[in-house]
């Protein structure tokens, strides 16, 4: 019942900073139109270290960024001026479309310094026809996101629709997003009506036909088939997929179903022409050395900029 297991591989962000990169992964690019997914956290850093954390103003073109926090707090700036703070249980969704730039700012040294910090951010890339979409920005609160409960079973749709939930979170393309918290011997299944789907343990131990499964690891499920998940402890999962987009071209912090779209975020972003946000312009990060080379030299692109 299971197509894949992907186990998460450790990624620095800046120093003092690495995360658990889910996806892309080499054998599984996509989940559905999910492109990328860090998990961050928990993390606990002596007051004096927490600018190690900051992610610098940086661009993206193509996808619609997602983060969505288990604890502490983090501070949005974009270049269309927004600057909101996300707080856990909110979704932050900033579609880049034909280019934005934003930093993502840790300014609340008590959460880390208690560890609380601890979030996932994801990707979803946009269907073709929306790539080059003005970029926008939205935070979603707790009340807009429903919640279901039943017999060992919490869950939050954070987008998209499944088990007949659905909210206003605005997408671009059928999907599915879910925070699920299951209860020792819980047993529970991803939701029907989607070609490509997967759960990704955050935390505890799950069983899925026989198999143990534990914190790190995302379960891509064989489409067509149903799974049952069954809780062997007290676990975390986040559940995402949908219907696939095609070939998407993934360098950096750009997204394109074109290549030659991707040579050009390069130059607009080295040539200043994606603006940085207005309240927060006075370092950005640059744009890393190109080590893209014909295909089969194997020199992979630069590993891609997050938080997202």
């Amino acid at each position: 019942m299971l197509d894949l297991v992907i186990d998460a591989r450790p990624a620095a962000l800046s120093a003092g900073f690495n995360v658990r990169r889910i996806l892309p992964y080499r054998l599984r690019r996509m989940l559905g139109p999910f492109i990328f997914m860090d998990h961050a956290g928990p993390v606990r850093l002596a007051p004096e270290q927490v600018h190690n954390l900051d992610v610098l103003p940086h661009p993206h073109i193509g996808l619609s960024t997602v983060s969505y926090l288990f604890g502490g707090q983090v501070t949005h700036r974009d270049s269309l001026g927004v600057e909101q703070i996300i707080r856990p249980g909110e979704v932050n969704w900033m579609t880049a479309g034909r280019g934005i730039a934003h930093s993502e700012r840790f300014e609340d040294p008590a959460t880390l310094a208690g560890g609380q910090l601890e979030m996932i951010q994801t990707w979803v890339a946009l269907p073709e026809a929306a790539e080059e979409n003005a970029p926008s920005f939205r935070n979603y609160q707790p009340q807009e996101l429903p919640i279901f409960t039943d017999t060992g079973v919490w869950m939050r749709l954070i987008a998209g629709d499944a088990f007949g939930l659905h909210n206003d979170v605005r997408t671009h393309s059928p999907l599915f997003y879910l925070h699920v918290v299951l209860q020792p011997g819980a047993r529970f299944g991803p939701p029907r009506g989607y070609p490509e789907r997967g759960a990704y343990v955050a935390k505890g131990l799950v069983e899925v036909s026989g198999h143990r499964y534990g914190p790190g690891q995302l379960l891509v499920f064989t489409p067509g088939l149903d799974p049952v998940i069954v809780a062997l402890e007290a676990s975390t999962l986040m559940l995402l997929g949908g219907e696939p987009l095609g070939e998407r071209f993934i360098w950096w912090n750009f997204v394109s179903s074109r290549k030659e779209r991707i040579e050009q975020a390069k130059a607009d972003w080295q040539a200043g022409r994606i603006a940085l946000p207005p309240n927060d312009n006075a370092e950005f990060v640059p744009l890393p050395d190109d080590r893209t080379r014909p295909a089969g030299t194997g020199t992979p692109p630069p590993a891609p900029q997050a938080l997202s």
